[in-house]
């Protein structure tokens, strides 16, 4: 696997990251839209709406996780691949690269990622507390 083969897997792994990572946004951002919609009380809806929630953030947080073991071991292999048989403006070029290949640490995206997911569950659960419950008059 040459040089460029890596950098590129490397790329490939940071974009799906960043897909997983707007999945997420939105996912929230429709979530509170949803919410926000609402005039009436429902805590049934609210509850599955949590769990459903809690279900989707779990499984994005997992597929965040494989993606960032895949990123470091890729830079892994990157920073101690040889480079003996690279030319000159590979060389060059793999020197200015390789300080730039930085993946954040996953306890770190993994704090972030529970913070966001408390907030929004909050969120929903202060949405639901401020709706008024109507009632129909019986007629």
């Amino acid at each position: 696997m040459t040089f460029h083969d890596l950098v590129q897997m490397y790329f490939e792994r940071s974009n799906a990251l960043q897909w997983y990572w707007t999945i997420y946004v939105v996912v929230i951002g429709g979530l509170l839209a949803f919410s926000s919609l609402r005039k009436e009380r429902d805590l049934i809806t609210t509850g599955l709406v949590t769990v459903l929630f809690c279900f989707f953030a779990y499984k994005n947080l997992g597929a965040i996780h494989d993606v960032t073991v895949q990123r470091y071991a890729i830079l892994q292999v990157i920073k101690e691949s040889p480079n003996a048989q690279t030319a000159t403006e590979l060389q060059s070029a793999r020197s200015l690269l390789e300080p730039t290949l930085i993946a954040p640490a996953y306890e770190g995206v993994r704090n972030f990622h529970v913070a966001s997911d408390l907030i929004t569950v909050a969120a929903l659960w202060a949405m639901e507390r401020r709706r008024r419950n109507i009632l129909i008059p019986a007629a």
